[in-house]
């Protein structure tokens, strides 16, 4: 049973995207009742077309640990303790911080697994290799249209995949996508925490619907609140793609009951 006070949100973005990925969601939920931010992840703000033309040299320094640490430091500026609803990257980032007991609800679609759970699925490592190949060192990831349409975009006619890339793709740091595989990127999954919730697109290549449920299924508390909920035939731009309000709805409807 969970019971939640909060009336402020902090959506988190992936990697390969920005915040302005989330200025819809924004919208729903400022609709709703809520207070709603949208921070960027460190050198990610600004708009993506210019942000691909004009490369932030910070970026290729940026880590997992920096991210985790940027929303910390928000967080902690906060009234109070905020529902947390991160997509990809970003969902993962959400568990670490609700492992750190700095949310008061966490929501995960999409999200990439904490080390520890492995992936199996081929479309994981066909979609991820690319990012951590160890043979590009520290270089900037520029993600390609036809990579973004397989990843991201492959439940979208190649033309309509190619028109969110352009909207809302931005260059990455491999740095980041390492750090998950790095010992700061673990969970407990045996402590008691605040309720969680587990989205996954059956569609998804990048994060596998199965990889998200054995995310969910490894939280072992059975004081605390773990959820889990499919939707069929969504790719990982779930949250973009169309009837994403359903979506939107069935969190808002998980988080108000």
């Amino acid at each position: 049973m969970k019971t939640l006070k909060s009336k402020t949100i902090v959506l988190v973005h992936g990697l390969f995207v920005n915040n302005k990925s989330w200025a819809a969601w924004k919208t729903f939920f400022e609709a709703k009742g809520y207070t709603v931010y949208t921070p960027a992840n460190p050198s990610h703000e600004g708009d993506p077309t210019t942000l691909r033309t004009n490369i932030d040299p910070n970026l290729t320094k940026v880590n997992f640990v920096d991210v985790v640490n940027n929303l910390i430091k928000f967080i902690d500026t906060l009234s109070e303790k905020p529902i947390l609803i991160g997509h990809s990257l970003g969902g993962l980032t959400v568990q670490k911080l609700m492992d750190l007991g700095k949310g008061e609800a966490g929501v995960m679609i999409d999200g990439a697994p904490p080390m520890g759970i492995i992936p199996y699925e081929w479309s994981f490592w066909k979609s991820n290799f690319t990012v951590v190949n160890p043979f590009k060192g520290n270089s900037v990831f520029m993600p390609t249209k036809s990579w973004f349409h397989y990843t991201f975009g492959n439940t979208l006619p190649r033309a309509e995949s190619d028109k969110v890339f352009e909207e809302f793709v931005v260059p990455e740091s491999r740095a980041i996508a390492w750090g998950t595989l790095k010992s700061y990127a673990k969970v407990d999954f045996k402590k008691a925490h605040q309720p969680l919730l587990f989205i996954a697109g059956e569609k998804d290549h990048i994060m596998p619907a199965t990889l998200n449920k054995r995310n969910f299924q490894a939280y072992r508390n059975p004081d605390s609140v773990t959820d889990f909920k499919m939707f069929e035939g969504r790719g990982h731009f779930i949250a973009g793609e169309k009837n994403w309000e359903e979506v939107a709805t069935y969190i808002y409807n998980w988080i108000k009951n």
